[in-house]
C-alpha cells in the first residue's frame, strides 16, 4: 500500500484550494502544530467525520530483551493516539 508523504499532502491541498505550495505547507503545518499543542495541554482534538487525537500514557513496566532474554525496565511514556470515526474504519 503506498504512503502519502507530507509534501504530497501539501501538493494536493495547494491544487484543491488553488493556492501556492508555500501557502499550503504553512496552513498544513499550522493545523498539525495546533493539534499537537492542544493534545500536549491535555485536551483531545475531535475532527468531525475524521476522528479524535488525544494523549495516551503508558505506565512503566517490566519486559524482556528479545535477544538475550534478560529482564529490562521499560520507562513510562506519553504518546499521541488517534481513533478514527467508525465510518472511516476499513
Amino acid at each position: 500500500m503506498p504512503t502519502i508523504s507530507k509534501s504530497a499532502l501539501v501538493a494536493i491541498l495547494a491544487r484543491k484550494a488553488d493556492i501556492s505550495k508555500k501557502d499550503a505547507a504553512e496552513k498544513l503545518e499550522s493545523v498539525f502544530d495546533t493539534i499537537i499543542e492542544t493534545v500536549k495541554e491535555g485536551n483531545a482534538v475531535t475532527i468531525a467525520g475524521v476522528g479524535t487525537f488525544k494523549k495516551k500514557e503508558s505506565a512503566a513496566r517490566s519486559g524482556r530483551n528479545p535477544l538475550t532474554g534478560k529482564p529490562i525496565e521499560i520507562k513510562a511514556k506519553t504518546s499521541l493516539a488517534f481513533k478514527a470515526v467508525p465510518s472511516l474504519k476499513i
